[in-house]
């Protein structure tokens, strides 16, 4: 099984969202369920990392990027070293606005887009809750904590 689609599945689970039927649908990976995202499309990640990296797309049909992240990784290479498979934050990013400042940024849209850590901070939904765009219930933050780095 790869990180991808069990990550899916644990955001499907967790967020109430309803996965695609096809694997192969272009940019969007589900739609919310219920709650204040009602509808909306998103596109789910699992990084075993946190690289400060996201696979973005240009697609205009996709509205948010749901991101899981694990731990952070060393300033050191990272060539060969462990991914645990934990969930350590979440995400959540408009995803036409993240494409605007991207893009006057100057920087490539597509796999491994570099964007700044500011984003990324003003993104988190747990285990801090800094964005406005979806807060997590205790429920959620609860199951999230399961697959959470302990240390």
């Amino acid at each position: 099984m790869a990180a991808r689609h069990l990550g899916e599945w644990i955001a499907s689970q967790v967020f109430d969202i309803q996965l695609e039927t096809s694997a192969v649908t272009a940019a969007i990976d589900g739609r919310f369920r219920s709650g204040p995202l009602l509808g909306k499309s998103v596109n789910i990640k699992w990084y075993l990392k946190r690289e400060g990296l996201l696979d973005m797309t240009p697609a205009d049909t996709l509205d948010y990027y749901l991101v899981m992240t694990g731990p952070a990784a060393l300033l050191s290479s990272s060539a060969g070293s462990v991914r645990p498979w934990l969930i350590d934050n979440v995400y959540l990013f408009d995803a036409r606005q993240l494409l605007v400042q991207q893009q006057s940024r100057g920087v490539k849209v597509g796999t491994a887009s570099s964007v700044p850590s500011r984003y990324w901070a003003a993104a988190e939904v747990f285990p801090d809750s800094t964005s406005p765009l979806l807060r997590v219930t205790p429920k959620q933050a609860a199951v999230l904590r399961l697959f959470k780095q302990l240390g």
